[in-house]
């Protein structure tokens, strides 16, 4: 098989709802190892051994981001001459967050991981706030997903009875709580700190950075925040060891990733692989090829935010490295792929009225350039394109990349600007 399943060996085969299932694969048995046998900055050091990086976009080193929470934290006690916290909001010293707001075009891997292993994410939350030092967090849930809150509210209610959740967890020392917080569909919200925002009941708009969350995140505190993916990972590293992840993926991108594969192919769907498997194996094996008579056109990588590839290049290993070495990315995980019979024009148009109708608007290039950016692909979808529309673009593209103030306005070309840079627009 070409898939290598570490996170997502319990899909399908437990009931989501039934904790003495999870237990029976060995659920909370990392938690427990975590308050039994390793310090906080034990498990930070696991988690930087491994390598693990973000899994949202960003592939920010995550033991990298932990570690820096937890000496935010480690100040701020030593300015409170305190040495426990309690397990509610008012009393954390600083917070551990979950972005479970999958908005990206084409992703769709964190909806699946919640709605079919939810105590899989509690646990993990719980062990990186222990790390951490948080003594509470929040996850942050798409509002369009209610199968996935139902089973993660039911979750975190059982966690709470059996003490895997508040205070002296297991007997231990370390008190954490959490809630869930959903979203109200804004795509904005996918960044962090209009995340915060958001949670803080105020309107999703991107904070000016510095200072970053890590020293004054939610509620000003110090504030570590993760999506799914990159928590699932997190207690197969803490049973099995930072070594033996390294065994999985790549030397520089070790792991594996959750992908979203859709689009003009006959089995789409969720699927995890070891980082630097083939793109043209995902598509033929896993994706069961295109469909019948049809020819390859293209593949959009990472969603809206993403960049297009050319049919020559789908040899490309799916990792970190490889992708950008050919101008492209992962991003979120999503493989969306196109056929023949897809119209560029229409496709860059859908794309280029999904950031315009997005954008929070907080911040000039993004506000004006995403409108700019849809009048010049409407135009030229409408075969009524103006001398130097292209270069226009290209260069709109630059200043929103370069003078944006979130990840939003500075992505929202690159799919687009990647089209007419592969010459995949006529």
């Amino acid at each position: 098989m070409l898939e290598t399943k570490i996170i997502t060996t319990n899909l399908g085969r437990i009931d989501p709802e039934n904790i003495d299932d999870y237990r029976a694969q060995g659920g909370f048995d990392a938690l427990k190892k975590c308050l039994s046998e390793l310090a906080p900055a034990q498990i930070v050091a696991e988690i930087k051994n491994a390598g693990l990086v973000g899994r949202g976009g960003a592939a920010f080193p995550t033991g990298l981001k932990w570690e820096l929470g937890a000496r935010a934290i480690e100040r701020a006690k030593a300015d409170a001459q305190i040495t426990a916290t309690a397990p509610t909001r008012a009393d954390s010293l600083g917070y551990f967050v979950c972005n479970a707001d999958e908005s990206e075009t084409g992703t769709f891997k964190d909806r699946v991981l919640i709605e079919q292993d939810p105590f899989h994410l509690i646990e993990a939350l719980t062990i990186g706030a222990r790390a951490m030092g948080a003594s509470f967090g929040y996850i942050y849930l798409r509002g369009e997903y209610p199968l996935a809150y139902q089973r993660l509210r039911h979750a975190v209610e059982v966690a709470r009875g059996q003490n895997l959740l508040g205070e002296k967890i297991l007997g231990s020392d370390f008190n954490f709580d959490l809630q869930i917080r959903r979203g109200a569909g804004a795509y904005i919200c996918g960044e962090e700190t209009a995340l915060f925002e958001s949670i803080e009941g105020k309107r999703g708009e991107p904070r000016v950075k510095p200072p970053f969350p890590t020293d004054a995140g939610l509620f000003g505190k110090p504030t570590v925040i993760n999506n799914v993916e990159t928590l699932f990972n997190v207690p197969w590293v803490v049973l099995n060891g930072a070594s033996e992840y390294r065994k999985l993926g790549t030397e520089k991108s070790p792991g594996t990733r959750v992908i979203c594969l859709s689009g003009a192919i006959n089995k789409a769907g969720v699927y995890e692989i070891a980082m630097g498997t083939p793109l043209r194996a995902v598509i033929d094996e896993l994706g069961g090829g295109l469909n019948a008579g049809r020819k390859l056109q293209t593949v959009l990588m990472g969603g809206a935010a993403g960049s297009f590839i050319r049919p020559e290049q789908i040899d490309v290993a799916l990792d970190f490295q490889s992708l950008n070495a050919i101008g492209s990315t992962f991003g979120s995980g999503a493989i969306m792929v196109l056929d023949d019979t897809a119209d560029m024009g229409q496709v860059l148009k859908r794309l280029a009225h999904f950031f315009k109708h997005e954008s929070c608007g907080k911040c000039f290039p993004c506000q004006l350039g995403t409108q700019r950016q849809l009048e010049i692909v409407e135009r030229m979808a409408a075969r009524r394109a103006r001398a130097g529309d292209q270069q226009l673009l290209i260069e709109l593209g630059q200043v929103m990349r370069d003078s944006s103030l979130c990840g939003l306005g500075q992505t929202a070309a690159s799919a687009i600007v990647s089209a007419f840079e592969k010459q995949l627009v006529k």
